[in-house]
This record gives C-alpha cells, structure tokens and sequence, in this order.
C-alpha cells in the first residue's frame, strides 16, 4: 500500500491530524504556514502541518495555565478514569498509530506496534500511579505543632519530543505530568509530528478537557524561546540532543524552572570471555540495531574481550548480515530507513574517520542499493576508543567493536565519556555482573539482555546525559512540588 492510501485510511479513522491543538481545538499557524511531514522510506509527502511559533504557543500556555486550576483540584480518581480510558483508545488503535509511526518516522511495523503498546504502558501506569502520590505526617518538635508534607503539581509543563519514539517519548512525560495533576504543552518534533497530533485526539476521545493537552509545532527556536520565556511554565521536560537540552537548562535558569533532561548517550556493550556467546549475538543485536540504530541506548560502542573477540565477531557479522533492509510496511523486515540525509552523512563521516585511524569493515559500511537513506547494516572491528565512533554518539546501523583484556581496562574504555545514559553486560559470572554493574558510570544497565527500557523501571542518565528519571514511580517526582505545613498552637484550649 502506498503512502497515499495509508493516509487516507488514516485521514477516515480520524487520526492522521494536521493542525496544532490549542483549548482543545484545532489550529492552523496564525499566519498560514505550513511544513511538509515527508516518509522517509520513500521520500513522498503524507501531508503538511502548521509552522507555528511564539503567538500559537504563548496561546497553548495560557490555555493550559487556565486549564490548570480545574484539572488539579480533580480528585486523583477522576483524573486516573481519563487516563485509563487514554490508555484504552490507543490500545484500540495500536495498528493504525503503528502504521502511522511507520510512515513519518520509517521504523518496522512490527517495531512500531511495539512502540504503541509499550508507549500506552506509561499511560496505564500512571492511571495508577495517580491513586498514590502520598504526603508524610512529621513527628513534631514541640507538643503544640503538627508537620504535614504535601505534594502538589507543578503547574504548566513544556514537554519537548524527539522524532525517533513519537508515541512513547510523549506518553513517557505527559503520563506522570497529567497523573499529577499538571496541564501541558506538547512540542513534537517537526519530522515526526503526526503521531503526536492522533494522540492528543485520543485524549480529547478519552475526556481530558480542552486545554490540559496542547500540541504546538513548527518552529522549534521560536516555540522552545516562548516556552522558556514565560513566567507561567514551571517545567521543562526535554529528550533529545546533549547540545539543546544545555540551551533549555540554560534559558530555564532566567524563570528558575524545574528541568528534567533525558540526552544523548554514548552506551557501552561489555562482552566478556565467559559470556554465553548465542545470547551475547542476541542482546547485542538487539541493543544495536533497533530502530535502525537510532535511539539514545544504542549499544554504541562493542567491547569484546580478547579472548572471544574473534568468535564474537564472526558470529555477530553473520546475524547482522542476515537482517532484512527495506521499508517498513514490508513484511521480514527488520531495518528501515534512517530519518533523513543528515544522518546519513553523519553516519558517513564517522565511518570514514574509524577506516582513515586503522579500523577494518567487517560488513557493509555504504548506502544501500535501495537508495534514499538507507544504509547497510554495518560491523567494524579493530575500532580504537580515540576514533569519532568511540567518543560520539553514531545515532546509526554501525557496530564498532573494541578489543580489551582485562576487566578493569573495560571498565575504564567504558566510563572514559561525558555521557551516561545506558550500559550493558555479557556474562556468566554473578560476582562480575555486580561489580561492573556498580563501577559502570550510567543510569541503566542491562546485564545478558539488550532490551531493558520498560515503564516500571526508572529511566534516565547521569553525567553529561541528563538528570531527572522517566517511567515507574521515580517518574512521578519529576511533576511534584514538596510543601511543608505547620500547624501551630495545637494546645488543648
């Protein structure tokens, strides 16, 4: 089926939107213009969006600022009602937002109903989640006073969206925010902002008032300045490059918001000798290529001890070789095409540096025979940790494999970034998992598993790769004040 017959079942069902939401209704740009949202598979437009900017947004914040006031005092049973029923709509419709995420951002249909189910999980526990946000009774210091701790919303939250999860990067931040009682404004990115749009329908679909959600997009300086700039928002929630979360962190600091930053990583795959070499293949493919190498806990960056290194690569060449590249609506495929040219060249000149410093292609390494921006599943070996694939985030289909000897020399190539997001481990030895899982310089570790995100566990990273946590009961904090009450003269006249 071509794109546009996907739109237009789309368009029937409801929910392939193309204009912003603001007080829960439908917006174009004030001025009329307007950005095409392109498949990156094929390079045909699916339709075009408003380029909206400070005007539209300044708009959506006082819409949420005035929809603060009643969706707070909500009871969190009500509020947890509109979630679950937010949960179910977009359960009801995991295979068209599926193929929706497919057709602006290129991953797998498989993969992408994946993403729909997992970004709805953060839905559902937060619907939960909401029942639960419990004060603190103090004891006293004088017999006459009572200490109470209340914990309360934040307000309006700003929550700026990355193109490569539109669905669950969304749900992962306005989840907690609406749970607790915040209103929000949604800033999706500019290539992928369909899948956003359909679900904030879902959510007007699922009875959360006009003006607790609102989605703004188009330019993104434009809206992020207007975000930062007003005194209404007290938070900015933020996924996406180290480099734009330190100018949000940065123009946060005029209005003193909170700021939760989830940035780039630059995640260690740490395969040692003793590790079962058919699950370290499995959990390193899977940590590697999923979404086409293009997520932020990417394994980016292969140690492989000495003394498996040979058989690992073998091995892992020849599971990488038997992936199928192709457009995702295709039915085996399990690489897509990467989001736009722009990656591609970047992917380009990483390469090209890691073979100008002595490392040696194992597999693919150029642009695939299917053209626009697909590219070849790549494997390359004798890569050294002062070559550009080692030190930044690659954000493609390319497996660098480093050698090392020992565990402390792992340990020391892994933690040598500014980055600290996610890690992961192969091995079969418990004391080696904890030791290294405690001296590993980052916010997740995955140990004899490549897949480890799930909304139960928190998420988030250290050093130059954020702060704050996403998902489980961690991601709730995020959206809460702390208030101290105390209640004098308590005497019993």
């Amino acid at each position: 089926m071509d794109v546009k017959s996907f739109a237009s079942r789309l368009s029937s069902s409801g929910l392939l939107r193309s204009q912003g939401l603001i007080g829960g209704k439908w917006s174009d740009a004030y001025d009329g213009k307007t950005i095409q949202v392109h498949n990156p598979a094929t390079g045909e437009v699916i339709t075009t969006v408003p380029c909206m900017g400070q005007k539209e947004t300044n708009d959506a914040i006082s819409s949420a600022y005035g929809a603060f006031n009643s969706w707070s005092k909500l009871t969190a049973a009500e509020r947890s009602k509109c979630l679950r029923k937010w949960y179910d709509l977009l359960i009801s419709h995991k295979e068209e937002l599926g193929q929706l995420i497919t057709l602006e951002q290129g991953k797998p249909l498989k993969e992408a109903i994946g993403e729909v189910s997992y970004g709805a999980g953060f839905i559902e526990l937060y619907a939960e989640e909401a029942k639960r946000v419990y004060g603190d009774i103090i004891p006293p210091t004088l017999s006459d006073r009572r200490l109470f701790v209340l914990k309360q919303p934040v307000g309006v939250v700003g929550a700026v969206t990355p193109w490569n999860f539109p669905l669950a990067m969304l749900t992962r931040k306005v989840g907690p925010a609406l749970a607790c009682g915040c209103t929000v404004v949604i800033k999706p990115s500019e290539l992928t902002p369909l899948t956003a749009l359909a679900a904030a329908e879902l959510s007007l679909q699922a009875g959360i008032p006009p003006g607790v959600v609102n989605v703004v997009m188009g330019n993104a300086s434009a809206i992020g300045d207007a975000l930062l700039a007003s005194s209404q928002v007290r938070k900015i929630t933020f996924t996406g490059s180290t480099a734009v979360g330190k100018k949000l962190m940065a123009g946060a600091a005029a209005t003193v918001k909170k700021v939760s930053l989830e940035l780039g990583g630059n995640a260690p795959c740490i395969v040692f000798d003793d590790a079962d070499l058919d699950v370290a293949v499995k959990g390193t493919l899977a940590a590697k290529f999923r979404n086409t190498g293009q997520t932020c806990v990417c394994a980016n960056r292969i140690l492989v001890q000495e003394g498996i290194y040979d058989k690992f690569r073998d091995a892992f060449a020849k599971a990488v070789q038997n992936m199928q590249v192709g457009n995702g609506f295709s039915e085996g495929v399990a690489q897509g095409p990467l989001i736009n040219e722009a990656a591609v060249q970047k992917v380009e000149s990483f390469i090209q540096d890691a073979i100008s410093k002595g490392a040696k292609v194992v597999l693919g390494a150029k642009r695939h025979s299917l053209g626009m921006t697909f590219y070849e599943p790549t494997v390359l070996s004798d890569v050294k940790n002062d070559m550009l694939i080692a030190r930044e985030e690659v954000f493609g289909p390319v497996a660098p494999l480093l050698r090392f000897k020992t565990e402390d020399e792992a340990i020391r190539i892994a933690n040598d970034t500014t980055a600290g997001l996610a890690s992961y481990i192969f091995t079969n030895n418990v004391q080696r998992s904890w030791r290294v899982s405690e001296a590993l310089e980052y916010g997740l570790v995955g140990v004899n598993e490549g897949i480890i995100s799930t909304e139960v566990a928190p998420f988030g990273g250290v050093k130059q790769s954020g702060l704050g946590r996403e998902g489980s009961k961690y991601g709730m904090d995020e959206y809460l004040e702390v208030k101290y009450v105390c209640l004098g003269n308590m005497s019993s006249n």
